[in-house]
């Protein structure tokens, strides 16, 4: 389809001299009204399908090992994800108001080249999750059936730290997201809403089979928290709640951003609130609870307890359960990897080039580097995958978010010129296509949880660091969001045209 006709059918509402423009592709053009056909049920299913996801059934474990109690543990997860859906609600206003996506959204506050700076980094998180994902989704595959044709799982002895039969596997999943991805954004709905009740009735049976094997939920949902008086870890509560908080935010804090990417199809902002509302806290404090539930079932069951869904489904000998719940798995892990890791960054790698990366070309930029990135090691270590990687990229999305939300709703007060979000020229170029504001902005919503990351991640000695300063790490997310929306609206009152 040619540039011209594109825009005719697919933005009509923007002038058309802007379809010339270095700034314009048609994967980035605003949706126009007859193309916005996700209603409420379709929000509410897009984050059931995401939320009910392996990682969301196995994100109670890090809590409830690092001394939580089981309600302690769903508690966190409920309250961090009802707090990112502040974030998630406002920034998807721009998407479902204008019909555009995220790097296009960014170009108000950033500047219209420099949007890739916030893009480039919410796309290589995206990289790294995709991988993450991805990784599981081939690990499934790959136990599954090793159970059904009776074979010895073999040792890794490499450099990579896992086995040629997990890469080929790993492999041969990441060739199927890559298929999805070509065929574009509908097969990803239809994919949602597949998804939704499939895994949703998923867990509810093995909830159900964990409660009649086990006689009841086991030991787990008795076990006192070590935050308890008399405990080891007694009065420390406080101390691993709120990084642990921080790190339940930062696991929707990618989507929080790029929301605008699924809002730009709503029919109404009614329809991405309403349905945002009911997918999002619920579904992730009910999909952690039957994972915690049935992995204190486990302990009873097999003397030992099981984290991981697919460890559990592979202690069943029927292959026809195995096959139905490998397939069951593959279609839901699927479903969440291609539309949380691959729809923002598909788009975010377009923005660099949008003459020459289509929304294709950028989903398979993404699978690159997702596996360029060894997904396998991100997720090894329970506390390195909650304090170094989700806190880490929540540190860099946080002031992002504060910023995007600064300018949209209270300098912009909501009003965007659509045309000139395209334009090469005009008021979103500020100085060379740059914001300096926003950039400055975001160094300084970033520089407070710096000290603690190097010490995180070992670069700096404990000693080094005081210790004041190094715990702002664990608040990283809120200490971002909150001084980068502050500093960004003294400095654009202060330089508007910067």
């Amino acid at each position: 389809m040619a540039i011209s006709s594109g825009l005719a059918a697919n933005a009509p509402d923007v002038e058309a001299d802007i379809a010339q423009s270095r700034l314009f592709n048609l994967d980035l053009a605003p949706v126009p009204p007859s193309r916005r056909k996700w209603g409420m049920l379709s929000f509410a299913a897009l984050w059931i399908s995401m939320s009910a996801c392996i990682p969301t059934y196995m994100l109670a474990s890090s809590l409830i090992g690092g001394g939580m109690n089981w309600w302690q543990a769903i508690l966190t997860i409920f309250l961090g994800n009802l707090i990112v859906l502040i974030p998630m609600v406002l920034n998807a206003h721009a998407g479902a108001r204008y019909g555009i996506p995220f790097p296009v959204y960014c170009r108000a506050a950033f500047g219209t080249h420099g949007a890739n700076f916030p893009a480039i980094l919410r796309a290589l998180v995206a990289c790294g999750w995709f991988g993450i994902q991805t990784w599981i989704g081939g690990e499934a595959i790959y136990k599954i059936c090793a159970t059904i044709f009776h074979l010895s799982p073999a040792t890794p002895a490499n450099w990579a730290g896992i086995t040629s039969g997990q890469f080929l596997c790993f492999l041969f999943f990441w060739g199927i997201n890559m298929a999805v991805i070509y065929r574009g954004i509908e097969t990803i709905r239809w994919l949602m809403n597949i998804k939704a009740p499939l895994l949703l009735a998923l867990g509810l049976l093995l909830l159900g089979w964990a409660y009649h094997a086990a006689g009841g939920w086991g030991e787990m949902l008795s076990q006192k928290s070590q935050f308890d008086p008399g405990q080891p870890q007694a009065e420390k509560f406080w101390g691993y709640f709120f990084p642990a908080l921080t790190g339940m935010v930062g696991f929707w804090a990618t989507l929080s951003l790029n929301i605008p990417d699924f809002s730009r199809y709503a029919k109404s902002q009614r329809d991405q609130v309403v349905g945002q509302a009911l997918g999002l806290p619920l579904t992730m404090a009910l999909y952690s609870f039957i994972g915690v539930a049935v992995t204190s079932a486990t302990t009873v069951i097999y003397g030992a307890p099981i984290w991981n869904p697919v460890d559990v489904l592979t202690k069943f000998s029927n292959p026809v359960v195995l096959i139905i719940a490998m397939l069951a798995l593959c279609i839901a892990t699927l479903a969440t990897n291609i539309a949380a890791n691959v729809v923002s960054p598909s788009n975010d790698f377009a923005h660099l080039a949008p003459r020459n990366i289509s929304f294709r070309l950028g989903g398979l930029i993404t699978g690159v580097v997702g596996i360029v990135m060894m997904p396998w090691k991100l997720v090894a270590d329970p506390n390195g995958y909650i304090f170094t990687w989700l806190i880490a990229y929540s540190a860099l999305l946080g002031p992002i978010g504060g910023i995007l939300i600064a300018d949209y709703f209270v300098c912009r007060r909501r009003q965007l010129d659509v045309a000139g979000l395209y334009k090469t020229t005009g008021e979103y170029r500020f100085r060379g296509g740059f914001s300096m504001v926003a950039l400055v902005s975001f160094v300084i919503g970033v520089l407070p949880s710096l000290p603690g990351f190097l010490v995180n991640v070992g670069l700096v000695n404990t000693a080094d660091v005081p210790a004041s300063l190094g715990h702002l790490y664990n608040y990283a997310w809120f200490i971002g969001f909150t001084l980068a929306f502050a500093v960004y609206l003294t400095l654009r009152k202060l330089a508007p045209r910067w």
